[in-house]
């Protein structure tokens, strides 16, 4: 296990906070635990307090919609690399998937109330933050987006361009 003041190096090897400045990684070390969470675990629970994010050091996860009568849905598969759990920064702080261990998995996790109080007395570091969690939330909404090209459409004659010709 990674004691918390050693965490510094690791937030700086995940992608996600990549190239950060040393002074704002400092204030997010304070916030940051290390977890692991074995298969079958869950990280988040729909409708539960979102109370921290993820970044993804080891194994995989399935982020999944329950759908009553029927297996979870999966959404998305995420692995080492990869962060999930936004919720935390959105009013009201609830989770809005499920999110299941499908391995052993190893993360690190951010308090998000410790980092939205940190975010808000330091605007570069909300600033940077917010910057890189937009990025990955316009990536998951345009997956998302393939997702139901994927499932409903288009048809044949019911394309934009067919239409207009």
């Amino acid at each position: 296990m990674v004691a918390q003041h050693d965490l510094g190096p690791v937030i700086d090897d995940h992608p996600f906070f990549r190239g950060i400045d040393g002074k704002l990684r400092a204030l997010l070390v304070g916030c940051a635990a290390n977890e692991r969470f074995d298969a079958g675990a869950f990280l988040t629970r729909e409708g539960e307090p979102a109370n921290k994010f993820y970044l993804i050091r080891a194994g995989q996860v399935a982020v999944e919609i329950d759908a009553p009568g029927r297996r979870p849905i999966i959404i998305e598969t995420l692995g080492e690399g990869d962060v999930t759990g936004w919720s935390w920064i959105v009013e009201p702080y609830r989770s809005t998937f499920d999110v299941r261990a499908t391995s052993l998995v190893r993360v690190i996790s951010f308090d998000g109330k410790c980092l939205r109080g940190k975010m808000d007395t330091d605007p570069a570091l909300g600033y940077e933050v917010m910057q890189r969690f937009v990025r990955m939330m316009a990536h998951r909404l345009a997956g998302a987006r393939l997702q139901l090209l994927d499932l409903y459409g288009p048809h044949p004659g019911a394309g934009r361009r067919e239409r207009e010709a």
